[in-house]
């Protein structure tokens, strides 16, 4: 039939274009994406540090690493609203750097642009800052009291809460900072400033949990503590590099007061869409955990211990992703639709093999990662085996889609339609799903975990179709008078 010969030629048509060869693209995408992958890799190395340091405390102090799986799971919150704040910015600085590179009529324009988007990021970033910890401090219990009703992991989670208010400015600006530096090519800074901060965290850590080296034995409160010094050590490093060893951007502090207004229509109109984006998904990754936490303890330890594996797997997979945006940036920057378009399958196809690579690396690995833990029972050791098999599925789907939606369509500055099917597919779908999985007909975890991330295989899809209409490709404008 007919049809049958227009869907082969079809098939034929995208398989060819998401595998064919381009080395130049694969050297360009991996020597920005490798650096952020290892700094990933290291910043997932901070939060296993504290939670295998705390799973070994002992059986009677079991409830240290429920309770700060479940206290992390509100920072993370704010870990991804400032993810969305420094992607947004970088569609911006991305396009603009390509703009100076190319050395056109607006190069003047772009610099000064360049600077504005900078200035407002970190504004945005300590006000989201402010408010996370105010909200921390006064109402610990409360927060805490959303995860479990246990009383034991409310207290403990409160402690770890006290210790952890002032992280957020200093997590904040590192992690904006970063993705700055990563979307003008500075990748290998943020990674050696990373190896310093996770070598301060385990020290003390190691101090500061057990009472080493004359410390206190501080316990929960202790690994918050520790996390907050590595932060404080990682921004200071970081904004030593952008302010005086930086010479790209060339940003000084007094132009975090640099007059915005030129430019805020248009920050607001790429920048936003993303921070709400990731604002959704990380009240549905929150929500995600909250259902988790009541559907009872031992869940939330196996669950406590494969969130770490599923981070592991992907480090490569965000570095790719981020790399996306910036190589599409730059690209649409220099004025080059057509190649944008052709690397835009080619991330596509990478997603795809960088997805299969982590199932597998997950299948092998989850025996051993998961008998690192020493304290679980047998019932939490079952359930982690049972959410490792689904996590192997799903992160196929999700390596890809996360490539496309916050790489390459991001970069291509479809920033509104995607903040509207995350929406769509995250509230409609997975969490309806889950919540009926879990507390209506109490399927295993298996599918529970399959069920609250289906809105991953969804996305894959979509993102294809997308990325074939073209339409992701927007205009983004200069700043002309300051």
């Amino acid at each position: 039939m007919w049809y049958s010969n227009w869907y082969e030629k079809y098939e034929i048509e995208i398989v060819m274009k998401i595998f064919s060869k381009d080395k130049e693209f694969y050297k360009r995408t991996f020597t920005i994406a490798l650096p952020i992958a290892a700094q990933s890799l290291i910043s997932i190395g901070v939060n296993m540090l504290d939670t295998m340091m705390l799973g070994n405390l002992g059986n009677s102090n079991s409830s240290a690493l429920k309770a700060a799986s479940q206290a992390n799971s509100f920072i993370t919150i704010y870990h991804i609203l400032c993810m969305g704040l420094g992607m947004g910015a970088s569609v911006l600085v991305s396009r603009y750097w390509g703009i100076i590179k190319s050395n056109g009529a607006e190069k003047e324009d772009a610099n000064r642009s360049l600077k504005q988007t900078i200035a407002l990021m970190l504004r945005f970033t300590l006000g989201l800052a402010a408010l996370f910890a105010l909200v921390t401090a006064l109402f610990p219990e409360f927060i805490m009291g959303t995860y479990s009703t246990n009383p034991e992991l409310i207290q403990q989670g409160s402690i770890y809460f006290r210790w952890s208010v002032a992280t957020y400015f200093f997590l904040g600006v590192s992690l904006v900072t970063t993705i700055v530096l990563r979307s003008v090519g500075s990748v290998k800074p943020p990674l050696f400033i990373s190896i310093g901060a996770l070598s301060i965290n385990l020290l003390a850590n190691y101090a500061l949990i057990y009472g080493h080296f004359g410390a206190p034995r501080m316990e929960i409160a202790g690994a918050a503590l520790a996390t907050l010094i590595a932060r404080i050590c990682e921004a200071s490093a970081i904004l030593i590099y952008l302010f005086i060893i930086d010479k790209k951007i060339h940003f000084k502090p007094y132009h975090i007061f640099i007059k915005c207004g030129s430019l805020i229509k248009e920050y607001i109109r790429i920048c936003i869409p993303v921070l709400i984006s990731d604002g959704i998904l990380a009240f549905g990754t929150n929500l995600v955990a909250q259902i988790i936490g009541h559907l009872g303890d031992d869940l939330v330890s196996a669950n406590a211990v494969t969130a770490v594996t599923q981070q592991l797997s992907t480090a490569v997979v965000q570095g790719v992703s981020q790399a996306g945006a910036i190589v599409t940036g730059h690209t649409l920057g220099e004025g080059d639709k057509e190649k944008t378009m052709r690397h835009g399958y080619l991330f596509f196809g990478l997603g795809i093999a960088l997805g299969i690579f982590a199932a597998v690396f997950i299948t092998v690995t989850k025996t051993p990662i998961i008998s690192a833990y020493t304290d679980l029972s047998q019932n939490e050791i079952e359930i982690a085996h049972q959410l490792m098999w689904a996590i192997s599925i799903i992160i196929i789907f999700q390596a890809t889609n996360s490539i496309m939606t916050k790489g390459v369509l991001r970069g291509g500055g479809d920033t509104m339609m995607l903040m509207v099917t995350d929406n769509i597919f995250l509230w409609t779908i997975s969490i309806p799903l889950g919540c009926l999985a879990g507390f209506v007909f109490k399927l295993p975890p298996f599918w529970i975990y399959i069920c609250l991330k289906s809105d991953q295989i969804i996305k894959t899809i979509w993102s294809l179709l997308r990325l074939r209409s073209g339409k992701w490709i927007k205009k983004v404008s200069t700043s002309k008078t300051n």
